[in-house]
């Protein structure tokens, strides 16, 4: 068969090694560069220790109150756009104990096969700059620590089990936090993944397999048939013949299911990025200020430091007062933090979000021959390996998980409307 994979990140790069490893003909098309959009600036972690989704309880009151704040962890801008409306109150929706942790424990089985599959990547040939060097949550607030703890038995049940530490033993773990840090969860097993060197890999090894990576080609349309789509249009003016379709182009996988009449609500949340280089000092292991839900993460050379979510719609542009929160967290976490050590350009980038928190990997349509692997959130890196493989069962036919397929959303949808045709005709 012959595949063609739309979305040259880390996500679509690992469905088309995947697929080759079926003896597929695979043709992985970008509209920019490979690698080097959302993939490029993330938290470079495989984040076992941080898998919840963003709905969680209380998120709706806090959400209210950070949008007062245009530097605060989270921030929505206002919008009339009905298709944004409805996935915001949607996210409201999932805002529950019980969806929270339905969430939690749907995104740490994926999460947690991980490793296993990244060792089988380097098994195989893949070379890419990896760590484990684990990752400390980092608290200064007790009242945040313990909300934390209460989900500690998900995490558990999926055998991550973190070493519980006081002001002690946190800086123990980490001595060049400040004082201010008072609480910690220790996940030794985390690792850190340099994302460009992983996506780099795969574009070598799908070259070395058989496939192709196009660069700079966008999707221009689809050519359909009686089984399906048959061919892709971009916009250099080819047309590419295919036996199916994978959607893993992130947030702008919305808007080509759009094209095929089959909406999924896939909504783009902007993160930020500054990377310090050279290393403004030894990390004995990446961490998360968890208060200020920023990440730093020590790699070759450089000190990434990350954090924010912002509902912006389609926007890629710097906000200043967005990176200076991502920083002004560094600069009060750290001992001996110097607010002018070198660092590049900051960077931000446009994550797929859901309503849910969830991943969306499954056919568009039932019986189709596309399938969707999207939203993944701040998990891309982390859910990119099961994904993939996933996609590959899926393309040989297998059926698909129901708690990722993109028809969840469309039995919701039903569920909504005879609930509300009930309502109706009670009160008539």
């Amino acid at each position: 068969m012959r595949i063609v994979v739309v979305g040259a990140g880390v996500v679509g790069l690992a469905c088309g090694y995947e697929l080759l490893q079926d003896g597929h003909d695979v043709v992985v098309l970008d509209s920019a560069r490979a690698g080097q959009a959302a993939s490029h600036g993330n938290a470079a972690k495989v984040a076992i220790a941080e898998a919840g989704p963003v709905p969680a309880p209380g998120m709706v009151v806090q959400g209210l109150k950070w949008m007062l704040r245009p530097d605060s962890p989270l921030y929505v801008k206002p919008s009339l756009s009905p298709p944004f409306l409805r996935f915001m109150l949607a996210m409201a929706r999932n805002c529950t104990e019980a969806q929270f942790r339905a969430g939690l424990a749907l995104n740490l089985r994926i999460a947690t096969q991980a490793d296993e599959l990244f060792e089988e990547w380097r098994d195989a040939g893949l070379h890419f700059e990896s760590h484990q060097r684990g990752v400390l949550l980092a608290y200064e607030h007790r009242t945040h620590f313990e909300h934390r703890l209460r989900y500690q038995d998900v995490f558990s049940s999926y055998g991550a089990e973190p070493d519980v530490l006081d002001a002690a033993g946190v800086h123990a773990v980490e001595p060049a936090l400040s004082d201010r840090i008072q609480h910690g969860l220790f996940y030794p097993r985390d690792r850190q993944i340099e994302p460009d060197s992983l996506t780099s890999a795969l574009v070598e090894h799908i070259g070395k397999l058989g496939g192709s990576v196009r660069e700079d080609t966008a999707v221009a349309g689809f050519d359909r048939g009686p089984g399906g789509v048959i061919g892709v249009r971009t916009n250099n003016g080819d047309r590419l013949d295919c036996d199916g379709v994978v959607l893993a182009a992130g947030v702008w996988t919305g808007p080509l299911c759009e094209k095929l009449g089959v909406p999924v609500p896939i909504q783009p949340g902007k993160g930020y990025s500054v990377d310090y280089r050279p290393e403004p000092f030894k990390l004995r292991t990446s961490l998360t200020f968890e208060d200020a839900h920023v990440a730093v993460t020590p790699l070759d050379g450089v000190v990434r430091v990350a954090g924010t979510m912002e509902f912006a719609g389609f926007d890629t542009s710097i906000n200043a007062k967005r990176i200076e929160a991502v920083q002004r967290a560094a600069a009060v976490g750290f001992r001996d933090w110097d607010p002018a050590a070198p660092h590049e350009p900051a960077w931000a980038g446009m994550r797929p979000m859901t309503p849910d928190g969830l991943p969306v990997v499954g056919p568009l349509t039932d019986g189709g021959n596309v399938w969707v692997a999207s939203g993944h959130g701040m998990l891309g890196l982390t859910q990119a390996p099961a994904t993939a493989q996933a996609i590959r069962r899926l393309v040989r036919g297998e059926a698909a998980d129901p708690e990722t397929s993109p028809a969840r959303f469309r039995r919701r949808a039903g569920r909504r409307r005879r609930s509300a045709d009930n309502l109706q005709s009670w009160s008539g």
